[in-house]
């Protein structure tokens, strides 16, 4: 299975969480130039407005790295104006800027030929009972997604879910809240990223919600990570998980899924380009044990359900 992968710009840029500041910080020009040396690179996800600006000015400097886009990533979360909520915050004003974000973002995504923005409303949501109108709050994010399939049906909208963080509560949690928002509304545009790391804080099976999200058409992006499910500690892929990332490689290749691979991979000890380049290469060695156990002993294994045979036939192979 041939991989599609794009570097979300942020992960080779400064990274910051609740203590401390890591890496340097890097101009837009640099991270291009940057990512054309990374081996294996096919694209990248520029983030609007804080890469592309809000009027468009990095557009084309993005066009002449000669790098594709996956998609164009809208960041409808970390400007102050966000800080209640975007697509569901109580002031109307917020939440049709957050929706002219989108479709804006959908404009400049099919100017580079993407044709998919990628946005993840971790700021929606709550922290305590009582603190927000559920109904009213469901009512705006139903809307804002509305308006924004509408804008133009020729790009796509993928939706990022994620349990938790900014909020205690973020409104999209899982897959399955998810595709209910998509088929509530039922724009064919309207589908949904999963990242790994959010599945598995979300105790969810990634295979098993890919699959899910596969069959009603609106798997529409995937980022690769890992985590302990404790946290969304953007780790390495598989660095943890191991056979869960493999089982997930395998139900893509079943079920042809051929779309692009993002890596929202952050490093805080050592160097974030290195980190990446690693990313794709083990990647690649997953690839290649998922190939040397082979779709036909994968798909036996499945077919007979036993555990005891199936994990010593896995541990077996890495022998």
């Amino acid at each position: 299975m041939a991989f599609k992968n794009s570097i979300l710009l942020g992960t080779i840029g400064r990274y910051n969480d609740r203590f401390h500041v890591y890496q340097e910080h890097r101009e837009l020009e640099e991270r291009l130039e940057l990512a054309l040396k990374i081996p294996r690179t096919d694209g990248v996800e520029p983030v609007y407005p804080q890469d592309l600006g809000h009027g468009g000015e990095a557009v084309d400097l993005v066009k002449k790295s000669g790098l594709a886009v996956s998609a164009v990533n809208v960041n409808v979360k970390s400007e102050d104006m966000y800080r209640k909520g975007s697509v569901t915050s109580r002031d109307k004003k917020v939440r049709d800027t957050a929706i002219e974000y989108m479709k804006t973002a959908m404009d400049m995504s099919a100017e580079f030929g993407a044709n998919m923005i990628s946005v993840c409303p971790l700021i929606d949501g709550w922290d305590y009972p009582f603190e927000v109108d559920y109904q009213d709050q469901w009512r705006w994010l139903v809307e804002a997604f509305e308006a924004a399939a509408a804008h133009r049906d020729d790009v796509r909208i993928s939706i990022e879910y994620k349990p938790f963080e900014s909020r205690n509560r973020i409104i999209l949690p899982t897959m399955a809240r998810s595709l209910v928002l998509c088929e509530k509304i039922g724009a064919a545009n309207l589908g949904v990223t999963m990242d790994v790391g959010h599945a598995l804080m979300a105790n969810e099976t990634p295979a098993a919600e890919a699959a899910l999200g596969n069959d009603l058409d609106r798997l529409f992006y995937v980022h690769f990570n890992d985590n302990d499910r404790g946290a969304d500690w953007d780790m390495l892929p598989a660095s943890v998980n191991l056979w869960e990332t493999l089982e997930l490689l395998y139900y893509i290749d079943r079920m042809g899924w051929d779309g692009w691979f993002a890596y929202d991979v952050f490093t805080r000890n050592g160097d974030n380009v290195e980190a990446i380049a690693a990313t794709f290469e083990i990647m690649d060695n997953l690839e290649k044990l998922r190939s040397k156990i082979s779709m036909q002993e994968l798909d036996a294994m499945v077919a007979d359900g036993v555990p005891a045979r199936n994990i010593n036939k896995l541990i077996a192979s890495l022998l």
